[in-house]
């Protein structure tokens, strides 16, 4: 039990940060579906609990609760053929039934936790039932973000200290990064990974140049007035078509105005930022990088930026030392971004600036298995159910990011059409 303690401080700690964001939200507006292609805000009411449920019902064998609940909250949605949800609000539970079905659950669960002995199997589940609370916490951001202002609540925020910023600095320059090696992956040493973070391998990178900071909003500004939503060359045949059926004109969490553009704030509209990178979608990305006459990094590029040197690779950008405020914007610190250049402590050996924190990056590469790649044997669908070759890997976290998801060998990925994620990029091009 004392070996497991850090664990289950853990897991309550995800599921206070889980319990706080649905709070975000005026009750009566639960039932909303603030983005087309995902459930109803309710759906993650049950899903989170249910999750730990499936995850750990057989482990301690213990009997059935709401079998139809349990199937119901099992899995979200990420539809890749145009055909969205159908479902009414009517055709869920009620908030009141959903509440005593969760109370169960975890009254259930934390009883057989609290008796349970050794065992590294059962600890790798709770890594899973820990991370996958994070992950919602923040994709429920991204969904809520896109909730109206007045059916939120919001809460005294914990924005970070701003004197990071360096104001002025020119961030629009790129760096030269030598051939050399990238580690992709995680090696097999009882460290928990999700199965598509194995197995560890190394990729000889040539040279390259990587931009120094990721694309800001001024920047991405200058695409639009030129016109870049309007030129078909600089688009995949997908994107312009997703484009063209959605009548898109510039990203998501623009809003326009007399003056030009405001940013969609979680509880505010806010004056436009420049200096704040840009949050798009893939083929948003790809098309600006066109433009911009470069291209987006590959995932071994990527790594190669954020963890080589001359010599060696590293943990982090920075070098070894854990996570810390001077480094970037993440773990769930605010809901919105910071300056590309606000934090000089956080860059990596070769001077690229923000790479962990303070948005996603998206690469070029496709979400596909390393060589090795086992799935996960209690979840067999986590990530083979998306390499299908319509997502794309997204890497180094945003401000709602957990830390311990910022480990170097982690993947996230998207659809290239999702625009809700706090993803941005930065371009590279060859040398």
């Amino acid at each position: 039990m004392s070996d497991r303690q850090p664990l289950l401080q853990s897991l309550a700690k995800a599921r206070l940060a889980c319990d706080e964001t649905f709070r975000l939200v005026d009750p009566q507006f639960l039932y909303e579906r603030p983005i087309a292609e995902r459930h109803r805000i309710v759906f993650y009411v049950g899903h989170v609990d249910s999750f730990d449920w499936n995850l750990l019902q057989s482990r301690f064998s213990l009997s059935d609760i709401n079998p139809s609940l349990d199937k119901l909250f099992a899995f979200g949605i990420d539809p890749v053929d145009g055909q969205l949800p159908s479902d009414t609000a009517r055709d869920w539970p009620s908030l009141e039934d959903i509440a005593h079905y969760t109370q169960r659950l975890r009254g259930e669960l934390d009883r057989a936790l609290v008796t349970a002995g050794d065992g590294a199997e059962l600890d790798a589940l709770l890594h899973v039932a820990i991370e996958h609370r994070w992950m919602h916490v923040e994709t429920l951001s991204y969904m809520l973000h896109q909730l109206p202002i007045d059916r939120k609540i919001a809460p005294v925020l914990r924005r970070q200290d701003t004197a990071y910023g360096r104001p002025g600095h020119e961030t629009t320059s790129m760096i030269g990064v030598p051939r050399g090696p990238a580690t992709l992956g995680a090696a097999r040493d009882g460290s928990f990974g999700w199965d598509n973070e194995f197995d560890a391998h190394t990729v000889d990178v040539r040279e390259f140049f990587v931009d120094k900071c990721k694309v800001t909003n001024v920047q991405f500004a200058e695409f639009v007035r030129q016109g870049g939503y309007n030129d078909r060359a600089l688009w995949t045949p997908e994107g312009w078509d997703w484009k063209e059926r959605h009548g898109l004109t510039h990203p998501a969490f623009w809003k326009p105005d007399v003056s030009g553009f405001r940013l969609k704030g979680m509880f505010e509209d806010l004056a436009f930022a420049g200096d704040w990178p840009v949050y798009v979608s893939h083929a948003e990305a790809t098309a600006y990088a066109r433009w911009a006459g470069k291209r987006l990094l590959t995932e071994a590029e990527w790594h190669r930026a954020a963890y080589g040197t001359s010599s060696e690779q590293r943990q982090y950008p920075w070098g070894d030392a854990v996570p810390a405020a001077q480094h970037g914007y993440f773990d769930v610190a605010t809901f919105e971004p910071h300056p590309v250049d606000a934090f000089p402590d956080g860059q990596s050996f070769w001077g690229v600036h923000g790479l962990i924190g303070n948005g996603w990056e998206w690469t070029a590469s496709q979400f596909a298995p390393f060589s090795g790649f086992e799935a996960f044997p209690f979840y067999k669908g986590y990530s083979a159910d998306f390499f299908d070759g319509m997502h794309y890997v997204m890497k180094g976290g945003s401000p709602r990011t957990e830390r311990g998801m910022l480990r170097r060998s982690f993947r996230n990925w998207f659809q290239p059409h999702y625009q809700y994620a706090y993803a941005g990029f930065r371009c590279g091009k060859d040398a």
